[in-house]
């Protein structure tokens, strides 16, 4: 049975509030015989589960097909699902509607709009330096949904975050492994900063400081039992090559290959997604 429209609004609240992805799929034409009816919504989880009524087995695998690629490139789609040989005409969706077959019996033309809402990209920064602190200021410009890890009297420093831990205990780590880790303590328990970032589990690890500091700091951790596998995760020098010399330029640099990155990773799993 359908859920109220409530029950789907309520369901989109709770992902939202848990940094879920899902999509949004909403029927906006009926054309002929159909087990759904206009405006009717579901929405479609990361995992591929679907809360929600949009139509029956044909409409609903051309909706879950369509979401998954949705949610890699966050844009939005529009479907639509008619007998193998019934006219376009009938309905007035643009040359950008993509179309499936409806071999269910009930033999209508069904019209989905298709809508990704993702979380916010998490950017962890360790440390209480001036780049750290720029860096939390201008991640948030940029929308990302920052966490600082930095010790007590250094959290005081910082004004714009989403989500504070105090001190470098490895424990309270959070694992979102899509987040961006940089470290800079530049100095002030650097080798704790790092075994934190490094619990993440996260694949991008940037850590400020110069590459004869960052080749001793990476020893250290490998001479103290630290995978030396983990240990390469750690970048350095952090930031792309822009000349940056202060600590806002710094961050500037930072963020810019880490745009660079989460883009790289959008395509490639676009790439992926269409060569299946």
């Amino acid at each position: 049975m359908p859920l109220e429209p409530d029950d789907i609004i309520d369901c989109m609240a709770r992902m939202k509030g848990d940094e879920q992805p899902f999509a949004v799929a909403t029927v906006v034409h009926v054309h002929g015989g159909a087990s759904a009816r206009e405006g009717s919504k579901a929405v479609i989880r990361g995992d591929g589960a679907v809360v929600g009524w949009v139509g029956g087995g044909c409409t609903l695998a051309a909706v879950k097909k369509v979401a998954a690629r949705a949610l890699i490139d966050g844009r939005t789609r529009f479907i639509r699902v008619r007998p193998k040989d019934g006219a376009i005409a009938e309905v007035g969706a643009d040359d950008r509607t993509e179309d499936f077959d409806n071999h269910c019996p009930t033999g209508g033309t069904i019209e989905v709009f298709i809508e990704p809402v993702l979380p916010r990209a998490s950017l962890i920064i360790v440390g209480g330096s001036l780049v750290a602190q720029a860096l939390s200021d201008l991640g948030k410009r940029l929308g990302f949904a920052v966490t600082v890890a930095a010790l007590q009297e250094d959290l005081e420093l910082f004004s714009n975050f989403d989500h504070a831990i105090v001190g470098f205990d490895p424990e309270q780590a959070i694992r979102p492994a899509s987040s961006f880790v940089v470290v800079a303590s530049q100095g002030r328990r650097d080798r704790d900063a790092l075994r934190f970032a490094l619990a993440t589990e996260s694949a991008f690890v940037a850590l400020v400081a110069s590459r004869k500091k960052a080749a001793k700091l990476k020893q250290d951790l490998c001479d103290a039992g630290i995978d030396p596998v983990a240990v390469s995760r750690i970048r350095s020098p952090a930031g792309a090559d822009i000349g940056a010399v202060t600590p806002e330029e710094i961050a500037l640099s930072i963020l810019a290959d880490i745009v660079r990155e989460r883009r790289r990773g959008v395509a490639a799993d676009e790439a992926k997604n269409e060569g299946a």
